[in-house]
């Protein structure tokens, strides 16, 4: 026999017309609510027993020991991740100055998460760990979710235009006389690794630039896949003149694997990353790149969550930051 279906926020939604803020705004007493708003949400609630979180309740009045919960994919490397740990400084910067205490969670996206233990939750991207998402917004879990753009779920987010960086890339590269533009991706199951690749293809294309499949590589991030990525391109007949890394890490990687194969950068090889990671500026090349602002990111973050745990914040915030192209010595025109 099926245990009985837990009623949700989203049915309480549903049966009052209004939208699940509304009905967090009443469960939580937020005094600007009209009444006659208030008295059909808690019909609703009465009439199919809706029982709410009270740990999400309490604290989203504000109440002492609020914390911050920070769900993380779990990936290879993760702690030794640039992306990752820029995030976790932005965010537990935000919480220390907040007086809120942080939560950190890494996810493989199969279990469900116990968002009782935290007044809000911050989703670093959705990989294979949409369930978790949904769950917290049924349960009427305070979310927020970063470096995606969710277009389809009724949750906050902060992004970064990818699809910008990815193009400002390969503009930059044109620019400076570039026709044979090859690209090491990033993980193209996340958001942020298909968008760069689309505003990267995109712009070659514009700039009526035929995207050769030899100079494509699908990489995922890591250092390995940049390593066996340069190899490919430098034994090419037709080597390319520059490559885009779809991160700093593997940008790093191809430098160094350039100079292990006698190849000079820039002079033989131009080579442009994203991310702005500080390890750029300290290797033989300070190397090009496209900065997303991940400190930043994080540390807003904490404050939109905030805000709706204490109910001040009532409506959907959709942030897109602007990504910028931070110039160094790893680029030049093209020798030949």
């Amino acid at each position: 026999m099926k245990p009985p279906k837990k009623v949700s926020i989203t049915d309480v939604a549903k049966r009052a017309n209004v939208s699940i803020t509304t009905v967090s705004r009443v469960i939580n007493k937020v005094p600007t609510v009209d009444k006659d708003i208030v008295a059909k949400v808690e019909e609703a609630v009465a009439a199919l027993k809706f029982r709410p979180n009270p740990t999400a309740q309490r604290l989203a009045r504000g109440g002492k020991g609020a914390a911050v919960g920070f769900v993380i994919p779990g990936f290879p490397g993760v702690f030794h991740s640039f992306y990752a740990v820029e995030l976790m400084r932005g965010i537990g910067h935000g919480c220390e100055t907040l007086h809120l205490d942080l939560v950190f969670h890494i996810t493989d996206g199969k279990n469900p998460l116990r968002s009782t233990y935290a007044g809000g939750l911050i989703f670093a991207d959705i990989i294979e760990n949409r369930s978790q998402v949904e769950d917290a917004i049924e349960d009427g879990t305070p979310s927020l979710v970063i470096n995606h753009l969710v277009k389809d779920l009724e949750v906050s987010y902060i992004a970064v235009d990818n699809v910008k960086g990815g193009a400002t890339a390969a503009e930059y590269l044109i620019n400076l006389g570039h026709k044979r533009i090859a690209t090491v991706t990033g993980n193209m199951q996340t958001q942020a690794g298909m968008d760069r690749y689309e505003g990267f293809q995109k712009t070659l294309m514009k700039n009526g630039i035929d995207f050769d499949p030899e100079y494509f590589f699908k990489g995922d991030y890591s250092r390995r896949s940049a390593r066996d990525a340069a190899m490919y391109f430098f034994a090419l007949d037709n080597p390319p003149t520059a490559i885009f890394a779809a991160s700093d890490e593997m940008a790093l990687e191809i430098i160094s694997v350039a100079h292990e194969s006698g190849i000079k950068v820039p002079e033989d090889i131009s080579v442009i990353g994203f991310d702005d990671n500080p390890a750029g500026l300290f290797g033989a090349v300070a190397l090009t790149t496209i900065k997303q602002p991940l400190f930043e990111m994080g540390e807003e973050a904490v404050k939109i969550i905030n805000s709706i745990m204490q109910g001040k914040q009532t409506s959907l915030v959709r942030k897109v930051l602007e990504p910028d192209l931070i110039i160094r010595e790893s680029c030049a025109p093209p020798s030949s």
